[in-house]
Formats: structure tokens, sequence, C-alpha cells
């Protein structure tokens, strides 16, 4: 299959706690309800698990490979020599979701100078792109995703999640790979896929994309994400933000003066009602249960009784079935503050996230990598089950996985890992994933045992998705309530 190398001390180590933490059930969902109700499905996965042998799969591939540390040190070439200081340049620029074009115009003419046909807006989406190897062959379609946008914050646009990174250090792995493919005449291609506005969901700019089919063909995809520590994923179903809906809820009054309220129906009194409500609901909520809301019209006038008012939330918990139990409770309090003020109230989702899939096949080679490749602080146990982009929707249908080498000090959308990203923590883990990724897109090319294993993994456990889902539903049984 691939040649066996010699194990050093360190490699039998790493390779035994590999081995305890794949076999370890409780990593396999992320609530211990979830893992309860799905015990026989865990136990399939295991199984699936052990029957593709994983740890020897990563001790053999991330062994000696000249060939291998040649696109390696290619792809970390372009991230020193010209892609950091995109990624800083892009971090000095910020823009929001669906305004991106200085930074989509900085990433696309360097993809066309890199033998690259680009196709912008996309799936409707006027800073999404497609960009295309136009000396691909036939064969393995490696998939790369960048994203680009900024947080909005209170103080101006800032990257203070670091995507003003994933796109140069996509890219470097991804030339890397087209230029040994086109060089040793190997078949196949490398495809770039543009997704903006991440920060801006739900509805998620990629499940967008995959429903208007942009991800058709592609074989595996990869992607990179800042992170405190050079981390990976469990194998299973699961988001890194938890399913989600996003809802909004408007409710409609009548307008009076201030001094004779009893005139009108205040609205603003009915949202108020409502975050009322959804506080008083919360201790009858399963505990991982995230209900997350903002008011983003309340009125005009102080003087005026407000006839519409309208919140914003993010409806979240670790699985979709017993969200779809929260979403009613939360919907049901925002007709309970319609009834009890006398308003009116529209109820509309506007977008939502799902599991994916985490194959253990992908995820484990990449953090071989992360670690043979200089990744610090790095987290033995793998973290919680969940799809390598936010939506569920892609990695739920291709295979794929996310790189995560530590590139900050600081949490998540801080002004902290903003700062890093311009130094050497952020660089150095960028140079990382960008290696690590141009590793693993080559293992996946050259080796059509390694595209096997991969693809039993994946269908294995899209096949046992159903059977998780029925799992849950047995489980999340509603109460009987009485008629008084």
């Amino acid at each position: 299959m691939f040649p066996e190398p010699r194990l050093s001390a360190a490699n039998v180590m790493r390779r035994l706690l590999v081995v305890m933490c794949i076999a370890l059930p409780l990593a396999a969902q992320e609530t211990p309800t979830e893992r309860e109700a799905a015990r026989d499905v865990i136990a399939k996965m295991a199984a699936l698990q052990k029957s593709l042998d994983v740890p020897a799969l990563v001790a053999k591939l991330t062994g000696a490979n000249p060939v291998r540390d040649g696109v390696v040190t290619r792809a970390k070439q372009l991230m020193d020599t010209e892609l950091l200081a995109m990624a800083d340049d892009i971090g000095r620029h910020p823009e929001i979701g669906f305004k991106e074009e200085r930074s989509v115009k900085l990433l696309t003419d360097y993809l066309k100078a890199h033998d690259f046909d680009v196709t912008m807006g996309v799936a409707g989406l006027s800073t999404a792109f497609v960009a295309k190897y136009r000396k691909g062959t036939p064969g393995p379609n490696l998939g790369v995703i960048l994203e680009y946008d900024a947080l909005r914050g209170t103080k101006g646009d800032f990257h203070g999640d670091q995507h003003n990174a994933q796109g140069p250090t996509g890219i470097a792995a991804g030339i890397a790979m087209a230029e040994f493919l086109s060089r040793t005449k190997t078949p196949g291609t490398v495809t770039f896929y543009g997704t903006p506005a991440e920060e801006m969901m739900p509805p998620p700019s990629k499940t967008v994309m995959h429903d208007a089919h942009v991800f058709d063909g592609a074989d595996v995809i990869v992607r990179s994400h800042s992170s405190m520590g050079t981390q990976r994923a469990a194998s299973g179903f699961g988001s890194c933000c938890l399913n989600i809906d996003g809802v909004k809820y408007t409710f409609m009054g009548a307008p009076a003066h201030q001094m004779t309220p009893w005139d009108g129906r205040d609205a603003l009194t009915a949202v108020i009602q409502l975050f009322t409500n959804i506080d008083a609901i919360r201790r009858v909520m399963r505990p991982e249960t995230r209900v997350q809301g903002i008011i983003v019209e309340g009125g005009k006038a102080p003087n005026v009784v407000p006839d519409r008012a309208v919140a914003d939330f993010y409806i979240r918990y670790p699985d979709q079935v017993y969200l779809s139990q929260v979403r009613e409770m939360v919907d049901n309090a925002a007709r309970a503050a319609a009834l009890a003020t006398g308003t009116t109230v529209r109820i509309e989702p506007y977008g939502s996230m799902r599991d994916g899939i985490s194959a253990a096949t992908l995820n484990e080679v990449a953090f071989g990598y992360l670690q043979k490749l200089g990744g610090v602080k790095v987290q033995d146990e793998p973290g919680k089950p969940q799809g390598y982009e936010e939506t569920g929707s892609v990695s739920r249908a291709i295979p794929g996985v996310g790189f995560s080498a530590h590139t900050s000090n600081g949490g998540f959308h801080t002004y902290e890992m903003e700062a890093d990203a311009f130094g050497a923590v952020g660089h150095q883990g960028f140079a990382v994933d960008a290696q690590a990724m141009s590793a693993l897109l080559f293992d996946f090319a050259t080796h059509p045992e390694y595209r096997a294993l991969v693809k039993q993994e994946f269908d294995g456990l899209k096949a046992l998705y159903a059977d998780y889902q029925a799992a849950l539903l047995r489980t999340y049984v509603t109460p009987r309530i009485p008629v008084p």
C-alpha cells in the first residue's frame, strides 16, 4: 500500500496517543445526551475507523517523502516571499461581507498570474468566485476554500478572526500543488472557491454556493482557520458554532402620542416582552442551548409610541433535532408577547446552519502534518466533531478538512487575534497551515489507496447520519401537557 517508515520512540508514543484518542467513545459527539442516545451509532463509527487503521495511515503518509517535501517547501516559499505580505495587506484594509472588492481583487489577480481562470459573481454573490487551474488534467479535483471578510466592530471593521490570511494560506498550498501536477504530469487539478461574508451568516454564502452547485466536482476540499492551538476535530457529526436558526421577529402595533399611549399599541414593549419570555423559559431548555438576540429596530422618536419593532435572534443547539424544539419555544414566546401587548408578530426565518461530517482519515493526517511541520501549542486530544466549514451543507456532501495551527494567543473575534495576524505568532502558524495543507493535497492526489480510504470513511459516516438523527428523535421526547 504505502512504504513502511521506521518509527522512532517519539513517533511510537504519538501513534499510541492517536490510537487512544480515536478509540475513546466519549469524543464521538458533543453532549452527554447525544453520546448516550446514539451509543449504537457511535459504536459503528468506531468500528469503521478501526477497520481503516487510521494511526497506521498517518504514520505511513507522514513518513519520509522527498517529492512531497518539495511541494511543501514551495508552499512555504510562496508564503515567505509574497503571500504573508498579501495577508498583512488584506488585514490592514478590512472589508466586511459582500464588500470585499479590494481583497478579492488582490486574490484573483494573483491567481490569474499563476494560470488560473477566474469566474466572478458565482451563485449570484458579487464577491464570490471560482478559480480553475487552466493546466489541470482529468484526475482528482483538489478544492481549496478561501475566505477574506472582516468582522463588524464598534470601533470599525477589523480582522479579529484572521480571515485576512485564509486566502493567501490556501493559495500557497493550491499553487504549490498545481505546479507539481503540471511539472510531473500527474493527473489532477486545483480549484479555488472564494467564499465571502462568512461572518454575516446565516444564510452562509457556502450554502448558497452549494445550492447553486458551485462545489460540484470537487473530490476533496481544504481550508484553514485561526486557532489558539494546533488542533483537529474528532470524527463524527457537528458544527463549529452549533446548529443555528437565524430568525427575525417583527412586531406591529399602532402609533400614538406618548402622553396618551393607551391610544396606540407599543411594538417595542412587545419586543421587550419577547426577551422577558425567553429569559423565563431558559431554565426548561437543555443547558447547551444558546438563544442570542438583539433589537435592530425599536421606534423613531421618544414621544411616539413605536408601531414597529424588530428583534434578530440566533437560536443554537449542538444538534438540529432538539434545536427544533427550542425554536418552537422561542416562536411561541414571540406569539405570547404579541398577544399580551395587543400587537401582531411576523416570524421570518432567514437562514440556518446544520451539522457537517468530520472524517478521521483527513483530520488525523492533517494533524500529523501540522505537528511535523512546526505547529506549536499542540492539543493532543481531538476537539468536538465538526464539519470543516461552518454550514454543514458542503461538508456533508464533499469530504474535506480544516487546518488549525496555532496562530494567536488571543481569543476569537478579538483585537488581540487581529494583532497576532501581523506578527510572528500569526505568520508562523499561517505558514505551517499552508505547508500541511499542501502535504495532504499531495497525498490525496498521488495515492489512490488514500483516496479510497477517505471515500470509504466518508460514505460510511454519511450512511450513519440518518440513524444518528433517528436516535435523537427517540430521545428528545416532549412531555404531554394536560388541558386544565
